[in-house]
């Protein structure tokens, strides 16, 4: 059992390519894989050794699996690979469009907060939007290599993602 060097990447880690569109299913069955292989259960009564290279290998699979796993911590890990930054913490400035669409959206969902239909209808219109922009992003990554474009993208990916958590709230408030 080898211990991953810092300078091993998530997606070389599980033999998927580094591209933002990748295969699910052959993410899961490599995790799968390496977690047959390195759980800390298999290494039970080995050496004190054996015992800590298992639960650091445990925990940098489980780490890397769920990066790569969530298309925004994906998105966000290959921007850093590629040295760029997307500043989440400090950079919350959006293209105006961007932002007259979350206000009209937020107005849509305080005049609509007791009509399930008209929620549903901003769902819709939400999850349309989170497509598209997932392809945006895409096509930013895989596509022109244009990492600060798709860490503008990811940002605006955030708003979207905690609009749908409210969207979502509110729906259930109605159940």
């Amino acid at each position: 059992m080898a211990n991953p060097s810092a300078s091993e990447d998530y997606f070389r880690f599980f033999g998927v390519e580094q591209q933002f569109n990748i295969d699910l299913a052959a993410l899961d069955q490599a995790y799968l894989a390496i977690q047959k292989q390195v759980h800390p259960d298999r290494h039970a009564r080995g050496s004190d050794t054996e015992q800590r290279l298992a639960m650091q290998m445990t925990t940098f699979a489980n780490t890397a699996f769920q990066t790569l796993k969530h298309p925004i911590q994906r998105g966000l890990y290959l921007c850093q690979l590629h040295g760029v930054d997307a500043h989440l913490e400090t950079n919350t400035a959006m293209p105006a469009a961007f932002l007259m669409k979350q206000m009209a959206w937020r107005e849509s969902l305080e005049e609509s907060e007791h009509d399930f239909a008209a929620l549903e209808a901003l769902t819709e219109e939400v999850n349309a939007s989170k497509k598209e922009t997932l392809a945006e992003i895409g096509q930013a990554i895989d596509g022109a290599k244009n990492y600060h474009r798709a860490a503008e993208l990811l940002r605006g990916l955030l708003f979207i993602d905690k609009f749908a958590l409210e969207l979502d709230d509110a729906i259930s408030a109605l159940a």
